[in-house]
């Protein structure tokens, strides 16, 4: 008698056999598909072709055709025109670098990822980059691959986390056909989700599984040669060629600590433009360009450029030019709404700082180049061990992996550390730091600046120890925030201070003041745009129950504090958005199975609802139809009675069949 673990287990490993090889058919039909628009739309009206690679049965050759690359603004505007129209219109969740949606759909939705989504994504991207945009296939293929897993999953009336758990699998299955990464894909598929040095383990086997699988069916088709063509024979000799590999280790990290700044600002900047988001990828499109009139390098996934990189034909001049020059295309391209990923971007930069570090130490290109792929993207998308594996496997340098773990650990601790300054992190926004529990899951979705006090409990520096003993007898607090003379914070007095200090000498009070006592060095601080998650980890790993809250750009400065009354009142918040989400996606199941439509609409300038509460609104709506959520400046809101509609705002409602007539004309209406 086979028990209820053996059943299930059986059961995953045909899901993950049956979904490796769905994912490389998937990843096939993404990749003629992005051929066909590349020979159409870059190729075909702009005449430009960049080198490809000889391993995918290109060649690495650049040609212009006769108009030269005047066209290729129009045809990167045309491209970014007609992806941004699509996926605003249809799906908006399948704009962006796609992985991102992967690992959002997974911490917060169960894994569920709309139906119509894959085959959007994979249409808006194939355009996006065929027409020259700056991005690459990992973020489409994540996403197409991972929404199949999440329509099998809710087509066999999965489980939430066996809905997890298909999701994982399809996307690994679909990353390893197309960048021929086995392992490396695998292990992506469970490590991309944290942003800290965790993995959903319990995932790792059947990602191999199905990864495994799809690699070997993708090679009936397209072979199992790496990606990229290295010489055999690349060996790190002696300890200088490992100090070389730590300077190039530490400057990844610090490229890779700011490409996530770039390209969320960016995004910020787009979002700030008061047009309709469906026009936004155009004006990114064409920006890209622009840039691509002067260097023509930037457009696509770059390939090509990588290689010739490797084979030690640009000079450290153009290497440095399209380090920055990608890093701003890729951003303008992706941060605009356009479909594509950042892997790719992420790699061609890191390819051409390798190349730049290899010019100077006189050194091997293609071992500086394969290397510096791997410390850029490790740190920037918060997963090494992943990467490490991936760019080992798409070029096949199995003798520098020594070599590669240590630039990818340098690279990796660097860019932490340079980024706790910064509100951006990691390329993936979606990623929470670890698995720890469950409340630390929950508190993901709320912000510290919604919760935090702004009434902060301080004492002057200058105040006596003596006058301080009487403020914690009347108040009953444990402990102050401690400001000078300018009301800026200097440090934190608790009541443990006293006690030691009393323990010590209590006559030693006399003539002191609370700057004597208070906690001044390696003071705990927190940022009002950080989670709750992150805040509740720094006030238990110091063992405090207040933490104060500081403007990043000026550690000094106070807005509010956290204590321990808002974690609960946080914790309260989270249960009853997760109440809401559950209710949300049992709304989204149904609506896939046709018993509930879904009214979208943006919010312009004119639009009859701008300025309008939601009590207002529902005053009209129809008994079978209710408001769900507000998109705002890519937050998810959850509308209340008092809610003002505001334009730029994206309004998601559910309403019955006979009912969604009626919701579309007071929702959208036409004019």
């Amino acid at each position: 008698m086979i028990g209820l673990a053996d059943e299930r287990q059986r059961r995953l490993v045909l899901d993950a056999l049956l979904l490796g090889v769905v994912g490389a058919l998937a990843a096939q039909l993404f990749t003629l598909m992005l051929d066909l628009a590349q020979k159409l739309l870059i190729n075909g009206i702009a005449g430009y072709h960049a080198p490809g690679l000889p391993n995918e049965g290109g060649q690495l050759i650049e040609t212009i055709g006769s108009h030269g690359l005047w066209l290729v603004p129009l045809v990167t505007t045309l491209g970014g025109l007609v992806a941004g129209i699509m996926v605003y219109s249809i799906a908006p969740e399948a704009e962006g670098h796609g992985t991102d949606s992967a690992v959002k759909a997974l911490h917060r939705a169960g894994g569920f990822i709309r139906l119509r989504v894959p085959p959007l994504k994979m249409v808006a991207s194939a355009i996006t980059i065929g027409s020259g945009g700056a991005a690459g296939r990992e973020g489409p293929t994540a996403l197409v691959a991972a929404g199949i897993g999440s329509a099998y999953a809710t087509l066999r009336h999965r489980s939430e986390d066996e809905h997890r758990l298909l999701v994982m699998m399809g996307m690994a299955a679909g990353l390893s056909a197309i960048f021929r990464t086995p392992i490396g894909a695998a292990i992506f598929a469970i490590e991309v989700l944290y942003s800290e040095m965790e993995f959903e383990t319990g995932a790792l086997l059947y990602t191999i599984l199905a990864s495994v699988v799809a690699f070997s069916i993708n090679g009936i088709f397209s072979g199992w040669d790496p990606l990229f063509d290295v010489p055999a024979n690349l060996v790190v000799s002696g300890a200088t060629g490992y100090l070389q590999y730590a300077v190039l280790g530490i400057a990844g990290g610090i490229v890779a600590a700011l490409i996530p700044v770039i390209f969320y600002k960016t995004r910020d900047l787009f979002s700030r433009i008061p047009i309709m988001p469906h026009f936004k990828p155009a004006i990114g499109g064409f920006l890209v360009g622009l840039i691509a009139l002067q260097w023509p390098a930037v457009l696509g996934g770059g390939y090509g450029w990588i290689q010739e990189a490797m084979n030690g034909q640009l000079g450290w001049q153009l290497l440095l030019t399209l380090m920055v020059a990608k890093t701003v295309a890729f951003s303008l391209t992706i941060g605009s709404g356009g479909s594509g990923g950042v892997f790719a971007p992420s790699l061609f930069v890191g390819a051409m700082l390798g190349g730049i570090l290899a010019d100077a130490f006189n050194g091997s290109y293609a071992a500086f180049v394969l290397v510096g792929m791997a410390a850029v993207f490790s740190g920037a998308g918060r997963v090494p061990i992943a990467t490490l594996f991936m760019v080992t496997e798409m070029t096949g340098g199995y003798h520098l992996l020594p070599a590669a773990a240590l630039v990818v650990t340098l690279s990796y601790m660097i860019q932490v550390t340079l980024s706790q300054v910064f509100k951006y992190t990691s390329l993936y926004e979606a990623q929470v730091p670890t698995r720890a529990g469950r409340d630390v899951d929950l508190l993901e979705g709320v912000q510290v600046r919604d919760v935090m006090s702004a009434q902060l409990d301080s004492v002057p520096a200058t105040m006596p120890v003596r006058q301080l003993l009487d403020e914690f007898q009347r108040t009953h607090h444990h402990g102050f925030a401690v400001l000078d003379e300018e009301n800026n914070l200097i440090g934190m007095v608790t009541v443990g201070d006293i006690e030691r200090a009393v323990l010590s000498d209590e006559k030693s009070l006399d003539g002191k003041t609370v700057a004597d006592l208070a906690t001044v060095d390696g003071l705990a601080v927190g940022y009002a745009d950080e989670t709750m998650s992150v805040a509740l980890w720094r006030m238990g790993v110091r063992g405090i129950g207040r933490l104060p809250i500081v403007e990043r750009g000026n550690r000094r400065h106070v807005v509010g504090v956290i204590r321990r009354e808002d974690v609960i009142r946080a914790y309260e918040q989270a249960v009853a958005r997760r109440t809401y989400t559950s209710h949300r996606l049992k709304e989204l199941r149904e609506a896939y199975e046709g018993n509930v439509r879904v009214v979208e609409v943006d919010i312009t300038d004119r639009h009859p609802l701008a300025g309008q509460s939601v009590r207002e609104i529902a005053r009209n709506l129809p008994s079978d139809c209710i408001l769900v959520s507000i998109r705002r400046d890519k937050r998810l809101l959850i509308p209340h009675g008092d809610t003002v509609i505001q334009p730029g705002d994206h309004l998601v409602s559910l309403a019955s069949e006979e009912a969604a007539a009626q919701a579309q004309r007071l929702l959208a209406p036409t004019r």
